[in-house]
């Protein structure tokens, strides 16, 4: 592939048009809608929708712009740039305009809502999760017209509910469906990185089930030296129903509900993305002295994070607090349990088997209930074709200096296998900049400028790349 787009007009381009834009955005406390009910009346969201909109008229002058709207939803931002040439094909880009809460624990100096550049780093919520794509996007488009080069239709989501689980995306997807038509190319720049020196492109995702196991084995809670012994303890069932599903011992999800084949090539991928991160797969995280990571390599922490199951009580009832606990047994435990799959397991067959699993024969004839509340499948990305292949490692090597690595997120983006089921024969781009300490959905959010500006001249090689493919 020829060298389209040279890197610093990008990163001039960027600086200029799409920093100014991002420090306004961040100024607007546009949180989704699980997290400011009143959406509708505080505005946020929608003046966040206009500054993109504005954004995406004055440097696309030729595209459809449009903010939609379906009554009770929040508002989605529709952009449809026409093509080079008809023969250039379609790109669907995503992004989303909602944020996380504040959270407390801001720095010195920076908060939410506050945008401050520091460092080579623009702090303030939404920054890298995820304002930055729509401008990014942009500028990568605008700057193909300027340099002549071809680049396909392309057309662009934006939505503002992403962070509440993008419950509102499906139906526009549905309304919007005529006028999307078939995307060959589908670009998500709402994902990780491992560092800010290469492109990361993301091959797959977990699923998740979250729900709730309750164990109860009494009406009232009683004397604990009166009826220790006799009656048997809430939590040691609730203990020996997990154990059923999560080995005690090596913390492994035992295979027979979500256990998968990891493709040879993911193991390939997570041998060099180890590579390339070394001890980073295991000092990301804050360990306490003395505490070890379950596996031992970093390919092989690459595939528990990525490919397989693994298993988190994420909240208990029925338990009071250490300083207010009386020497009662208790009549019930209660645990909120989130599960992630593996990206191709069927995550609808996963949490039927989990009830079973867990209710029938129960222990004591204790009364064992789940309830499942979110069950989202993964996605895996189909083998890229050679031109989004060449494209990429193109891409990498001549604006970031380095070659791509691939490699799955532990997360789970529920967005991604609906596209996957709507367009099934789209290739996929998913990327971001989310590295080291940015910290999306905690203090100190920060987008890493140079990453980002970066990403910005690869996002419009593959454009160019999905245009001048062969035919």
């Amino acid at each position: 592939m020829a060298n389209v787009l040279e890197t610093q007009r990008v990163i001039d381009t960027w600086n200029r048009e799409a920093l100014p834009a991002l420090e306004q955005f961040v100024r607007i406390p546009a949180k989704s809608p699980h997290f400011d009910p009143e959406w509708a009346a505080h505005g946020y969201l929608d003046e966040a929708m206009e500054l993109a909109s504005a954004f995406c008229q004055r440097h696309l002058p030729a595209a459809q712009v449009r903010i939609e709207r379906l009554e009770g939803r929040t508002p989605l931002l529709f952009v449809d740039v026409p093509g080079s040439d008809e023969a250039a094909g379609t790109a669907l880009l995503y992004g989303h305009l909602d944020k996380q809460p504040e959270n407390s624990g801001w720095s010195d100096g920076l908060g939410p809502w506050q945008p401050v550049v520091r460092e080579g780093r623009l702090y303030g919520r939404g920054a890298v999760d995820d304002g930055y794509a729509v401008f990014s996007t942009v500028v990568a488009i605008a700057e193909l017209q300027a340099a002549g080069l071809r680049y396909p239709r392309c057309v662009l989501v934006i939505e503002a509910c992403e962070e509440s689980g993008s419950f509102d995306l499906p139906a526009y997807l549905d309304a919007l469906a005529p006028h999307i038509g078939q995307p060959e190319l589908i670009v998500c720049p709402d994902a990780g990185c491992g560092t800010y020196d290469r492109l990361w492109n993301t091959t797959s995702l977990r699923g998740m089930i979250t729900g709730t196991l309750r164990v109860d084995v009494l009406r009232e809670g009683v004397h604990s030296g009166d009826a220790g012994g006799v009656v048997p303890s809430s939590f040691r069932i609730l203990r020996q129903v997990l154990s059923r599903l999560e080995d005690p011992e090596t913390g492994r999800v035992l295979p027979q509900l979500c256990g998968v084949t990891i493709p040879e090539l993911r193991r390939q991928q997570a041998d060099h993305a180890g590579a390339v991160l070394g001890d980073l797969t295991r000092d990301r995280y804050p360990f306490l002295r003395g505490v070890e990571a379950q596996s031992e390599t970093p390919a092989e922490r690459i595939l528990d994070r990525t490919w397989r199951a693994a298993l988190e009580v994420v909240g208990a009832e029925g338990l009071p607090p250490v300083e207010a606990a009386g020497n009662v047994l208790r009549p019930f435990t209660a645990t909120k349990l989130a599960l992630r799959l593996p990206p191709t397991s069927d995550a609808e067959a996963v949490a039927e088997g989990l009830e079973a699993l867990f209710t029938e024969n129960p222990p004591a004839g204790a009364r064992v209930e789940f309830e499942a509340d979110a069950v989202a499948s993964g996605w895996a990305a189909p083998e890229p074709e050679a031109w989004l292949a060449d494209a990429l490692e193109q891409a990498s090597a001549r604006h970031f200096g380095a070659a791509p690595v691939h490699m799955g997120e532990g997360g789970t983006i529920p967005l991604l296998n609906w596209l996957k089921q709507r367009f099934p024969q789209a290739q996929y781009l998913v990327t971001g900049v989310a590295g080291p300490g940015s910290n999306a959905h905690g203090p100190d959010e920060f987008l890493h400028l140079d990453a980002a500006r970066r990403l910005t001249a690869c996002l419009g090689e593959a454009l160019h790349a999905l245009a001048a493919r062969p035919r």
